[in-house]
């Protein structure tokens, strides 16, 4: 039997997804405090982006920090505010000195005025870069995200420059965070959990979902390499048959 070249070609997703769940467990597991496994969280996010840009995958969407994350701990929140600011400042001229793009989706306004500076002068930095695009979703939430597209669109149509029979899915995905990105391909979730807790619901439509034991600090190339695999293996049919799929 020939085996085409076609066949041995490693299926990769253009768009990845990351849940980055498991820090505090990994902390607790070690009698450390919950700050030790954030921040140890940091190198896997950094092995994930390194994975995805040798891989030649086109956008890698993390989950940083949810709108509902303001419910933990005040210490524990506060310490992250801390950890993105500096991650910021540390990380983004290593990206920047790699090609690759930083974008923050979530209501920013949220944050102080010195994250919010560090934020947009590390997008300005990186915006031209045309290697991996990294967006760093904080204090974002799924139905936030099309609330928003909907008041944008809703303000439009008040204005009176838009008509209510032009309000289509495509006008709806161009209002999201995401807008100038291709919908996720493969959505992984570490930590053990079964849910995808509010992250990108439109944009998850037809995702493969991927979770995995592995709590985020354990997370490396090769945790990263099993998700790719299954989802190589998946057929995506997007609502067709196999047989249209295959011709």
């Amino acid at each position: 039997m020939t085996v085409t070249t076609k066949a041995l070609e490693k299926k990769f997703p253009k768009h990845v997804a990351i849940i980055m769940d498991g820090n505090g467990r990994w902390s607790e597991k070690k009698g450390k405090h919950r700050v030790f496994g954030h921040k140890h969280g940091v190198k896997a996010l950094r092995k994930a982006i390194v994975f995805a840009s040798e891989h030649k995958i086109e956008a890698l969407t993390i989950f940083a920090f949810s709108s509902e994350n303001w419910r933990r701990p005040k210490e524990e929140v506060n310490m992250l505010m801390e950890l993105f600011f500096t991650v910021l400042g540390r990380e983004v001229k290593k990206l920047h000195k790699n090609n690759i793009s930083l974008k923050i989706i979530g209501d920013v306004s949220a944050f102080s005025d010195r994250l919010q500076k560090k934020i947009s002068n590390a997008e300005a930095l990186t915006e031209n870069n045309t290697g991996l695009a990294v967006n760093v979703a904080a204090n974002y939430g799924g139905r936030w995200d099309i609330t928003n597209a909907t008041q944008q669109i809703a303000k439009q149509v008040k204005d009176g420059t838009l008509a209510i029979d032009d309000i289509d899915e495509s006008l709806v995905n161009n209002s999201l965070s995401l807008a100038e990105f291709s919908d996720i391909d493969l959505m992984i979730r570490t930590g053990g959990d079964y849910r995808i807790s509010n992250f990108l619901l439109w944009q998850l439509a037809y995702a493969e979902l991927y979770f995995t034991d592995v709590l985020w600090p354990d997370f490396n190339a090769d945790t990263f390499q099993l998700a790719v695999d299954v989802f190589s293996g998946k057929e995506r049919r997007f609502g067709q048959t196999s047989a249209q799929v295959s011709s």
